[in-house]
Formats: structure tokens, C-alpha cells, sequence
């Protein structure tokens, strides 16, 4: 069963950056697009970004394409860059599998943990 794993997610002031892992285990992520998705408190969660299985797609949220970046550097682990924090990114930030990319929740599997992004001065 695929499991994954979110981490790097710390307090940083504004216009910080911060860098998010999802790491895969129990299965690779060969065949798998992997989405970064968001949920601040009392919000609904949010899409972020996805990366397809190959590493030659991805697609942003309107939020994100022009801070952040997504990609994989091997069949385990996926990264989200983040530059230029502001405090409306304060929140759980979550990783999950699909078959093909989307920002959307639904499709969605192996949901990790998430991990605390804090953007505050």
C-alpha cells in the first residue's frame, strides 16, 4: 500500500521560502502524478500543485504558479518550492496520489499527514 509522507514545513516571516518533501513508501511513484494541496484554518482544502508521473507536467493554481515549484527528483520523493511566503499560505499542506493530474481532491489516495506551514512575522 502506497504511503506518503510530508515534511519541511516550519514557521518562516514574509517573503521567506520553504521547501515541502513527500516521500513515498510501500510503493514507488513511477506511475503516479503526485498534487500539493492546502487547508487553512476554517477553510476548505485547496489545490496547489501537480506533477504528472513522468515529471514533464505539471500545473499550478493561480496562487501558486508564479511562487512556487513543483518536481521530483526520483521514484520516491516529490518536492514543492515555495518563494516569496505570504501569510494567506499559512496552513496544513498535504500530498496524494492520482492517476493523472488535477487540482481537484476527488481521485485523490494516500493521503499523507501534512505538515504546518506558518507564514507570520
Amino acid at each position: 500500500q502506497l504511503q506518503l509522507v510530508e515534511s519541511g514545513g516550519d514557521l518562516v516571516k514574509p517573503g521567506g521560502s520553504l521547501r515541502l518533501s513527500c516521500a513515498a513508501s510501500g510503493f514507488t511513484l513511477d506511475n503516479s502524478a503526485i498534487g500539493w494541496f492546502r487547508q487553512a484554518p476554517g477553510k476548505e482544502r485547496e489545490g496547489v500543485a501537480c506533477i504528472t508521473s513522468s515529471g514533464f507536467g505539471t500545473v499550478y493554481s493561480n496562487f501558486a504558479k508564479d511562487r512556487f515549484t513543483i518536481s521530483r527528483d526520483n521514484a520516491k520523493t516529490v518536492y514543492l518550492q515555495m518563494t516569496a511566503l505570504e501569510p494567506s499560505d499559512t496552513g496544513i499542506y498535504y500530498c496524494a496520489a492520482r492517476r493523472h493530474c488535477s487540482l481537484q481532491n476527488d481521485g485523490f489516495h494516500s493521503w499523507g499527514q501534512g505538515t504546518q506551514v506558518t507564514v507570520s512575522s
